[in-house]
């Protein structure tokens, strides 16, 4: 199950999404993640599928690498398709005790369900195809206008990625916590929910002292290198929007626009 945990991770690669500066792409995630909550009929929710499908195909990510991603998320996105299922206001199609399922009920349920995927697709979509300098940078750069209110933009960037990338590598170190207390005799996976709420204590104490024992070591390396902050601070690469940043750009927006024309023109079933 944790193995098929894959947010964070950066599969490198040459495609054009790839190559898109990482400020615009951040700004284009944005603007699709947005056009996913606009959708509210199928034409709309096509359309939004049919793009996300796109990026997939031009990212050249493998799409069991997707899926594998999509697996731990299977139980929250059925979770919720269920629950709008059956508390939905309308004309029953068919009635089980309490529960009723209604014909909006259904529509709901497809929608957020659809709606969960596209968002954690394209949100992969964006770890996957940035390393993380580049997202560092560009996060910093976004943030830019904040300087106003004397936040420190470079440390609030620094942070969010090292926290990002930090998902991977925990991942990793409760694999072996739970090797190692398995080949130790530890029942980890049998008996009730209280009993398996007990073993994870054995394997949580560990995961905190790893965790700090590796910020220290983050923070000690950091140190030797002469690591001040963004103050004197330059790039060894830096960041120049091409053409095929703006035509990217340009493309989008054509896609959200009509996303709202569509919206407001064919009406919603939900």
């Amino acid at each position: 199950m944790l193995n098929d945990i894959t947010i964070g991770q950066y599969f490198p690669g040459n495609s054009l999404l790839h190559r898109i500066d990482a400020r615009m792409k951040i700004v284009l995630i944005f603007l699709l993640m947005v056009s996913v909550f606009l959708c509210k009929n199928y034409l709309s929710l096509g359309i939004a599928t049919l793009l996300t499908l796109m990026l997939v195909i031009i990212s050249r990510i493998k799409p069991k690498v997707i899926l594998k991603g999509m697996k731990p998320l299977l139980f929250i996105i059925v979770f919720t398709s269920f629950l709008n299922v059956f508390y939905s206001t309308g004309d029953p199609i068919a009635k089980l005790w309490i529960f009723k399922i209604t014909e909006r009920g259904l529509n709901n349920a497809l929608f957020m369900g659809m709606r969960i995927i596209l968002l954690v697709i394209i949100g992969l979509m964006l770890t996957y195809t940035t390393t993380p300098t580049a997202l560092t940078d560009a996060i910093e750069s976004l943030l830019k206008p904040l300087k106003v209110f004397n936040a420190d933009i470079h440390s609030l960037a620094m942070i969010m990625t090292i926290a990002l990338r930090f998902i991977p590598i925990l991942i990793e170190e409760v694999e072996k916590i739970m090797a190692a207390q398995k080949s130790r005799g530890a029942d980890l996976e049998s008996g009730g929910l209280i009993k398996r709420a007990k073993a994870i204590v054995p394997i949580l104490i560990p995961l905190f002292v790893s965790s700090f024992r590796r910020a220290n070591e983050l923070a000690d390396a950091m140190e030797c290198r002469c690591y001040r902050g963004s103050e004197g601070r330059t790039k060894m690469k830096v960041m120049h929007l091409q053409a095929r940043d703006y035509f990217t750009l340009a493309f989008v927006i054509i896609y959200f626009i009509g996303i709202i024309l569509i919206r407001i023109f064919m009406g919603s079933v939900i």
